[in-house]
């Protein structure tokens, strides 16, 4: 087996709280119940690992929660849109087969009718949560992919962050009529709100993180040269703030009505990282090559 699937193995872990869990389950009876919630939850993250691993990303941990599993990247906005679309649909389209298979073992008799009903409650409760428009979720991130497709990262990673609090807010509202009882929506709503405000706080480390990796990373993956027309007065942190995923930019400088030299967009992340000049006018840079 190639080196790179067997480190993939080895980065899963599953979280001390669910260790916890398991010897409260085996005290409790509830063994089996908490067994097959492991199986499709790492089912589930093995799905998106396995393709990010397929595409070379560079996998940090997958983490087994109680309550559910994350697996954590390190590519910071710069894979192409296809590949992530495709890492990110990896971990629903899991619970596709695991349905089908579920359901063959019941006819096999080898699950009984009642391990079979919490089988499918569990698979569909987990698709169809992880479907919801909410960061982190695979919905989520799928948002984030269709705002990347029309709008700059910081501004699709912004607007992906308050439509999740919105869509938090509505499944909360929701639940709180429906079931307001039911500890395990408390958690994820809890978990998810936690998630999403720890992202927001951070979302301008996330920005400069997505330059610093396009700065340094590679670059080999980009799609297509997309140009921004700026005027010579804007400041550089401006423009950079319109960079986009999954192209690379090339910079049309007007002054005035006339079109001066374009520049490259490892010029702009040059003087903003390695020459310190975040403040600089792009006309400045400009006329400084």
């Amino acid at each position: 087996m190639n080196n790179k699937w067997l480190r993939l193995f080895q980065k899963i872990h599953i979280h001390p709280i669910f260790w916890l869990m398991i010897g409260l389950a085996i005290l409790t009876a509830n063994f089996w119940e908490l067994l097959i919630l492991f199986i499709i939850v790492l089912v589930h993250e093995l799905g998106h690992s396995l393709a990010a691993t397929y595409f070379s990303w560079r996998i940090k941990q997958v983490l087994i929660l109680p309550f559910g599993g994350v697996a954590e990247m390190e590519e910071h906005g710069n894979r192409p849109l296809k590949e992530e679309l495709i890492v990110t649909l990896a971990g629903p389209l899991q619970h596709i087969w695991l349905a089908g298979a579920g359901y063959l073992l019941y006819k096999m008799n080898i699950l009984s009718p009642e391990m079979w009903e919490l089988f499918f409650s569990f698979n569909l409760m987990i698709f169809l949560v992880n479907l919801l428009p909410i960061w982190p979720l695979d919905g989520g991130r799928l948002m984030s992919i269709a705002l990347s497709k029309f709008s700059s990262f910081a501004t699709s990673h912004e607007r992906t962050l308050k439509y999740s609090f919105v869509s938090l807010g509505v499944f909360f509202l929701v639940y709180l009529v429906i079931d307001p009882l039911h500890l395990n929506m408390w958690i994820i709503s809890l978990f998810l709100f936690y998630s999403l405000f720890s992202e927001w706080k951070q979302r301008h480390f996330v920005f400069i993180r997505f330059l610093l990796e396009r700065y340094y990373g590679k670059t080999n993956s980009v799609s297509k040269i997309t140009p921004i027309i700026v005027d010579e007065t804007e400041k550089i942190h401006q423009v950079l703030q319109r960079f986009k995923r999954d192209c690379k930019h090339s910079i049309i400088v007007m002054k005035g009505n006339k079109k001066q030299a374009p520049l490259d967009e490892n010029e702009l992340l040059h003087a903003y990282f390695k020459e310190k000049l975040t403040t600089i006018d792009i006309g400045d840079i400009l006329y400084s090559y």
